[in-house]
């Protein structure tokens, strides 16, 4: 189906307005949303080279601090003063010398280990229970190479250099949301700035000069970082930086708060963070989810002096600064852009409605003449433009367009005239014609009936005076015997006599001034217990099942075989109105109609039921919906014959569920 436009919307004046404005209220938006964009993904990329540049900072800061401490613990071993303290080892004093050294340098642990495995510790460590030569930096030291590293102590080996170490390095850890699950409950290991140099003791045997700075719950440590990466007006007004230092994937020491005045101590890094950095070695640029808050983030692996990723270093700063700034922005150019749109379009449609009235009063005519003021005109007077020139040859047109329509007026009453004169006479033709072709249809009909009357009579009352005969030889040649099926040989009597009775009908039907019947005094139960064992068979077949319900005894004057015919007709109808099975009722009760009393007899079915136009017609003489199965015959016939009793036959059926036919007659006196 086409779509119809409203009118408004096939106006010219609003097409070429949209025309007009579509740049400036389209075209215009989009453009400035697409530089939006565009500008925000340019402030993220600036956003991520920042975080990248603090990162590079804190890593090489950290990568200084490391080669410090190696160059000052290869400095200490190369001194006088370290000769001369190492010189009485087995008094004491170099235990002593190097606990002094450690506190001046600001170490952990310090302690010398030789090739065989001897540690001479400082006061501090207890050297026991330390396998010193399994580090890769202390083994570069023996070989005569100093080196520093980020090791991971675990907790026996904090133990054996100090106690108090390994109560340093724990960490309880804090359920943490986005984060891998994990039963674990404390971080007991220790991440250590670990350096080693080589020596030689005063005996002329090489050793190394091992020191080491444990990192976890260092504050100092990682807020010298953060001084050093986010100093003062880095970042802006409610922007906030902050560092940290994983081991693994849990923060042993940060700057971040978990709430006011406490650090995010023992909190974890997200499970997209930790696939992305300690598991697959790359470097983390972009926003992330730190601890309670939104961060633009930088993550990098640590890795210790086995080659093993151990940790992260993190640098960051607060999001929403930024978000909020560009929120801001955003809604000050949609500001602007609708300041100038309120100001810029009243003049512009101002200027563009002194163009358009005259279009608008041809719109205006057009629409009147269309209703039928014919005499509408634009009447534009002495305008010399392009579209005065228009509307005055509009005007020309519209005069033409009057006095012909006049013209038409004139001619369409007279043909008006002419046309009803004409129906008229059609119209009485069609019903005489109608007439006629209805008597000839009700002739053609009734002498039907009568070939096929003849002829049904003729060909099966010739068979039925057989079967009679046949009859009587069976009771003569059973002679004692025919009262052992008496019942059997009474009931085909019956039958035989009530086909002569319903050929007999069928010639009443086509000719009812020839015949007549003879009524008989019956009680209607027992004629409905003949007709359903002559329609049991039926409704069998068709798993039918059938309820009864006799309130009524009263008698009636009827001839049986009529009766019969009657109720086996409704019986059967309702049978084919259930092909697939159903419930076939049937009733009697007393009811008086009119003052009248009589019985009724219901047949009800749950069937197919019929629609409105068909039950109206449902007692038309050759009426039928069975086709080729039926002829249109029996219920017109049921209700003549019991029309003819003085009683009548009504139906009411719903399409879906099912026919209910009441048949009633008067009972007798």
């Amino acid at each position: 189906m086409k779509r119809v436009l409203p009118a408004w919307a096939r106006s010219v004046r609003v097409r070429l307005l949209v025309i007009a404005l579509l740049p400036m209220l389209v075209l215009l938006p989009l453009l400035l949303g697409m530089t939006v964009l565009r500008w925000s993904g340019k402030v993220d990329d600036l956003l991520t080279v920042k975080v990248n540049g603090d990162l590079t900072i804190a890593h090489q800061y950290m990568a200084r601090l490391r080669e410090n401490s190696g160059d000052r613990i290869e400095a200490l071993g190369a001194s006088v003063a370290f000769a001369e303290g190492m010189a009485r080892p087995e008094t004491g004093s170099a235990s002593d010398f190097l606990e002094r050294r450690r506190r001046a340098l600001g170490f952990d642990f310090l302690y010398v280990t030789t090739r065989d495995g001897r540690i001479i510790p400082s006061d501090t460590p207890s050297g026991t229970d330390f396998a010193a030569q399994d580090w890769p930096v202390v083994r570069a030291a023996l070989e005569g190479t100093t080196r520093s590293a980020v090791d991971i102590f675990d907790h026996e080996q904090l133990t054996a250099l100090a106690p108090s170490l390994a109560e340093r390095a724990r960490v309880p850890i804090v359920p943490t949301r986005a984060a891998v699950p994990t039963s674990r409950s404390v971080v007991e290991n220790g991440m250590v700035l670990h350096a080693a140099a080589p020596v030689r003791l005063p005996d002329g045997r090489r050793a190394a000069l091992v020191g080491g700075r444990l990192l976890n719950r260092n504050l100092d440590f990682i807020d010298t970082i953060n001084d050093l990466v986010y100093r003062d007006r880095s970042l802006p007004e409610g922007s906030q930086g902050t560092a940290t230092l994983f081991l693994d994937d849990v923060r042993v020491s940060t700057n971040v708060r978990l709430f006011e005045g406490a650090r995010a101590l023992g909190t974890r890094v997200s499970a997209e963070v930790r696939s992305q950095v300690l598991e697959r070695g790359e470097v983390w640029l972009d926003r992330a989810f730190v601890v309670n808050d939104w961060y633009i983030s930088a993550y990098e692996p640590i890795v210790d002096s086995h080659g093993e990723r151990v940790g992260m270093l993190y640098v960051g700063f607060l999001e929403a600064p930024f978000r909020q700034a560009r929120i801001s922005s955003i809604i000050l150019i949609a500001v602007i852009f609708l300041a100038i749109t309120a100001i810029s379009v009243p003049i512009f449609l101002r200027w563009a409605r002194r163009i358009f009235r005259p279009l608008e009063r041809m719109n205006d005519t057009i629409g009147r003449v269309e209703s039928g003021d014919l005499g509408a005109r634009i009447g534009t007077g002495g305008g010399r433009g392009e579209i005065s020139r228009v509307a005055r040859h509009l005007d020309d047109l519209l005069d033409q367009v009057q006095e012909r329509d006049r013209r038409l007026r004139d001619w369409a009453g007279e043909l008006n005239d002419k046309v009803e004169e004409r129906t008229r006479d059609l119209q009485e033709a069609n019903r005489r014609l109608e007439r006629t072709t209805e008597q000839l249809v009700m002739s053609e009909k009734l002498a039907a009936v009568g070939e096929i009357t003849a002829g049904v009579a003729h060909e099966i009352n010739n068979p039925v005076a057989v079967i009679q005969g046949n009859l009587d030889v069976a009771r003569q040649s059973l002679g004692s015997r025919v009262d052992e099926v008496a019942t059997e040989f009474d009931l085909i009597d019956d039958q035989v006599h009530r086909i002569s009775a319903i050929i007999s009908k069928l010639l009443q039907f086509a000719r009812p001034g020839e015949f007549s019947g003879s009524a008989n005094r019956l009680v209607p139960a027992e004629v409905i217990d003949d007709c359903l064992v002559l329609t049991r068979h039926l409704s069998s077949k068709a798993g039918v099942t059938v309820e009864r319900d006799d309130r009524s005894m009263a008698s009636i004057l009827v001839e049986r075989t009529e009766l019969q015919q009657v109720i086996i007709n409704l019986v059967v109808n309702a049978i084919h109105a259930m092909p697939e099975g159903g419930t076939l009722t049937l009733e009697t009760e007393d009811r008086d109609v009119e003052g009248v009393p009589g019985v009724a007899i219901i047949v009800t079915d749950t069937g197919r039921g019929m629609m409105p136009e068909v039950l109206k017609r449902i007692f038309d003489p050759f009426f039928t919906t069975k086709r080729s199965q039926g002829t249109g015959l029996g219920l017109s016939i049921s209700q003549t014959l019991m029309g003819r009793a003085g009683g009548w036959i009504e139906a009411a059926s719903e399409e879906g569920a099912g026919s209910r036919f009441t048949v009633w007659i008067p009972a007798f006196q």
